[in-house]
């Protein structure tokens, strides 16, 4: 983890809500959600599938997909709202000051050109320059997140590239226009062990290097441990805990997040121990949008739920370097 290059935020999100429309009328899906990040820093958003993550990234690019709309809230990059943008100036900002790597680039890439045209677009598309000088770009991208002979590589489709390469791709296109801000979806996901330490190696690399701010939305707290330097946890579409990630695996004071803590395999505890413990786990699911309990979300999974956490929605408050959103925040109780 690296100390932040700038003291300012550079993407703020206040209050940023989104619903989805349907027969029973707008289902809220991300609820008053707000965070900031700085140049130069990486922020984590985790949770179980279902919590409003990745519903959370698209916003913040204009990208949330019918029924969905966002219904309310800001997102600053650089001061400026995106959301106070029209479809054309957004397009402006988009690939150029904030960017984003996709979980799945073989559904994010085109199937119909070459991975080198793909990078071109992006320059072109922000830059008045020669398709020479776009080439020559597009070539050191490839250098740069060590695409092994570019060359070749700049010709080939997608289909032709290993899952890590085509991920490559995606990282080289969506750095093609120097973007002050760059949201990562789960960029790991499909990858195996080994290239998903190379891939997460060389995003903290180019954020150090570039000072590029990192939107970083997984599930895994191990990857989270090591390369992120502040944790929002998400239920439910809403924030219940954010703090500096030493504090946060240190002393862990939402139940929630206790619970994606213990459920985590602890190193050493593979098949050759001696003892093979159950991992903890939190009982339930997420529940749907349609069946939102009034109170606290979190409560009918809760260990420490009571009358209070059945009626009231926790409003978050300040914990050392962060907030926690919990009528019984830092009480233990085994989840």
């Amino acid at each position: 983890m690296s100390d932040p290059v700038s003291s300012e935020p550079v993407l703020a999100v206040d209050g940023l809500s989104i619903g989805f429309q349907s027969r029973r009328g707008l289902l809220p899906a991300v609820r008053e959600l707000s965070f900031s990040v700085r140049s130069g820093e990486m922020l984590a958003i985790v949770g179980e599938s279902g919590c409003g993550k990745s519903l959370t990234a698209l916003a913040l690019l204009g990208l949330v997909p019918p029924p969905g709309r966002v219904i309310g809230g800001t997102v600053r990059l650089e001061g400026r709202d995106l959301l106070a943008l029209d479809e054309t100036a957004l397009r402006r900002v988009r690939g150029a000051r904030i960017a984003m790597i996709f979980q799945e680039p073989m559904t994010a890439l085109n199937p119909v050109l070459t991975v080198g045209e793909q990078i071109m677009e992006a320059i072109l598309e922000h830059e008045t320059v020669s398709r020479k000088a776009a080439r020559e770009r597009t070539l050191a991208l490839l250098e740069r997140v060590r695409i092994p002979d570019p060359e070749r590589r700049f010709a080939e489709y997608p289909h032709r590239l290993s899952g890590g390469m085509r991920q490559r791709v995606m990282i080289a296109m969506a750095l093609a226009g120097a973007p002050a801000v760059l949201v990562a979806d789960e960029p790991t996901t499909a990858l195996d062990v080994t290239i998903q330490a190379q891939i997460l190696s060389l995003i903290d690399e180019l954020r150090r290097e570039q000072g590029t701010a990192v939107v970083f939305i997984t599930h895994d707290l191990g990857v989270v441990s090591r390369y992120v330097d502040r944790v929002l946890v998400m239920y439910a579409g809403r924030k219940v805990e954010e703090r500096d990630t030493r504090d946060l695996f240190s002393d862990p004071l939402h139940p929630y997040t206790r619970g994606l803590i213990a459920a985590q395999p602890r190193a050493g505890a593979g098949a050759a121990s001696a003892v093979r413990e159950r991992l903890a786990e939190i009982p339930g699911t997420v529940p749907a949008l349609a069946a939102m309990p009034q109170g606290c979300a979190f409560a009918p999974r809760c260990p420490l739920a009571d009358a209070r956490c059945a009626q009231a929605v926790p409003s978050p408050r300040r914990a050392g370097s962060g907030l926690v959103a919990c009528h019984h925040a830092g009480e233990t109780h085994a989840v």
